[in-house]
């Protein structure tokens, strides 16, 4: 997502890279590529001319001091352009409430259901919360067994009553709640292929029998301009406090994103970056305008860290890699760390300049891993711990045993060696990352 759309916005600001100061002349085309890439990534248009209109204006009223150069004072003025647009300050999920209620609402094929089981995962993991999921949807043929399989598959309980009044679904799931000390109750409403007067009516009644704290718009962002006319739809019947944006990871252009805050005025609480169950993220404006304008998401892979590995661990692994202790057990052990922070590549993407570097275009087979785990399996303990003793029949023994060839053990042991020198060599200080 926005890949396409920041290599243009990028090579736009590198036109005036050199001018000496800025003037509406060198940044005519700049604005002009600008403009362009973000009507081709499906932004709405009347977005794009306030836009437009906004940097011209900020840019030519600038003076261009000696500390920052005329292209590092437009990029600047870009990425704070696209956060504003973008909503400027994150806007967090209500948590004050006990239980917490709140209401999913969408049309059919939006990924509503699958986010419902995301939110209680995320609930859960990062809050430590005991979440309830409700199934209301009682017209969609196994939305009901789905979820229940979802929850199963998280070990969140599911309340359903079948295909009940969903209004008496929701009330009894409270008493559930209130009896079970739930934190959240998260309500899978129906959908429909399109809005109707049914639909909103009864969106309409459980919202106005139960008061949700939030009321969250799950919306497709594949759906492209028209993604405006449905939230605008939902939010005239039941004020809207927020949206996720879901299949952030496809092949989208992601204008949706850079139009829903200033059109609608409503905040973009979370966005679905995978189709795993723990593929849904906070929304923070300044670490997507980053990603967008290659300048990374180092905060949020420190947040995917941090929900897997703890501190002690981290500060015990740093330690053995500063004094070049770092052996093959600690290796397995951060490999089976990493697998869990989800594809490899999507953590590689969120670096600075990944785009300019290419690593973007990066696929990581998961079988690499796979064999590189079966290599260190096939170890002796003594052996991951003091790999120096490995000689040709050890070696031998430790190929047969994973499946693997010689030639690939080797080939472990050579760049497991040359990564523990440059581990050493950063976690000392004598050596810069190039970021």
């Amino acid at each position: 997502m926005f890949e396409y759309m920041g290599d243009r916005l990028t090579k736009a600001i590198k036109n005036i890279r050199g001018m000496g100061r800025i003037t509406e002349e060198n940044i005519g085309d700049a604005l002009r590529e600008i403009r362009m890439a973000l009507l081709e990534a499906d932004v709405n248009y009347v977005v794009v001319k306030e836009f437009i209109a906004s940097i011209k204006e900020k840019a030519l009223g600038m003076e261009v001091g000696k500390s920052l150069k005329p292209d590092e004072l437009f990029i600047k003025l870009v990425k704070d352009e696209l956060v504003s647009l973008l909503g400027g300050d994150f806007v967090p999920l209500e948590t004050s409430k006990n239980p917490t209620i709140l209401m999913l609402v969408g049309l059919q094929g939006s990924g509503k259901t699958t986010t419902a089981g995301k939110l209680a995962n995320f609930l859960r993991k990062k809050h430590a919360k005991n979440p309830l999921l409700v199934a209301c949807d009682i017209y969609r043929p196994a939305a009901i067994e789905q979820l229940e399989t979802i929850g199963k598959s998280l070990g969140i309980e599911v309340f359903s009553e079948g295909h009940e009044n969903p209004v008496k679904i929701v009330l009894d799931a409270l008493d559930f709640a209130k009896e079970k000390k739930c934190d959240y109750v998260i309500i899978d409403t129906a959908g429909r292929l399109q809005i109707d007067e049914a639909l909103m009516q009864e969106l309409k009644d459980i919202s106005s029998t139960v008061n949700p704290h939030e009321t969250i718009l799950v919306i497709d962002a594949m759906m492209g301009q028209d993604a405006i006319n449905v939230i605008n739809g939902f939010n005239d019947a039941l004020s809207l406090t927020g949206t996720i944006l879901t299949k952030l990871d496809g092949n989208t252009k992601g204008g949706v994103a850079l139009s829903v805050r200033h059109l609608t005025n409503i905040p973009i609480k979370f966005v679905g970056d995978s189709e795993k169950l723990d593929g849904l993220s906070e929304f923070f404006p300044e670490r997507m305008a980053n990603r967008i304008l290659d300048m990374g998401d180092i905060l949020s892979i420190a947040d995917k860290v941090t929900d897997i590995i703890s501190e002690e661990e981290a500060l015990d692994t740093a330690k053995k890699m500063k004094k070049g202790t770092f052996d093959l057990e600690d290796f397995l052990a951060t490999l089976k760390q990493i697998k869990k922070l989800g594809p490899l590549e999507n953590i590689l993407k969120m670096l600075p300049q990944a785009r300019k570097m290419g690593i973007n275009n990066v696929n990581i087979d998961p079988k690499d891993m796979a064999h590189v785990e079966a290599i260190i399996l096939s170890m002796t303990p003594y052996e991951r711990r003091h790999p120096d003793i490995l000689k040709a029949t050890r070696k031998q023994r430790i190929a047969k045993g994973s499946g693997r060839s010689v030639e690939e053990v080797n080939r472990l042991l050579k760049q497991f060696e040359e990564m523990k020198k440059m581990m050493k060599m950063v976690s000392s200080g004598n050596m810069k990352m190039p970021f």
